[in-house]
């Protein structure tokens, strides 16, 4: 089969008209009470190589339904007027989930290139739990 597009292709476009984070500044943004970090990692990506301390989940399969205040889904924290800093592994599924919720109308959004991978080379804090989620107290 020939694809119109490659994942690549829609990445690249994607990154042409969105705002795109280095790993460093991310980490600089981290802790910022302004500032929601969103893994759009599969659970088993968190348990497997743990996350962003602090991060939100919001599994990449239901975040446009997460996000639109208008759909049974919808999470609070979206309508909250933060900024969301969207990450992934390697940072192509954070740059489509960024732009498409910025295609829905959210204006605070933007995305950390090079992802997770980037975010550890940069030094960023990781917490790992046998369950991927956040420890409690």
């Amino acid at each position: 089969m020939t694809m119109q597009k490659s994942v690549k292709q829609l990445v690249d476009e994607a990154e042409a008209e969105i705002k795109t984070l280095s790993p460093l500044e991310a980490v600089a943004l981290s802790g910022d009470p302004d500032v929601v970090i969103v893994d759009l990692r599969d659970i088993r990506e968190r348990v497997k190589e743990g996350f962003i301390a602090g991060s939100m989940h919001a599994p990449r399969g239901m975040l446009e339904f997460w996000v639109d205040p208008e759909s049974p889904y919808h999470r609070k924290e979206f309508g909250s007027g933060k900024q969301f800093v969207f990450y992934c592994a390697m940072g192509w599924r954070s740059a489509l989930a960024t732009k498409a919720v910025q295609d829905m109308g959210m204006q605070r959004v933007c995305h950390i290139g090079k992802g997770f991978k980037g975010w550890v080379e940069a030094g960023g804090a990781v917490v790992k739990t046998e369950d991927g989620k956040e420890p409690k107290g």
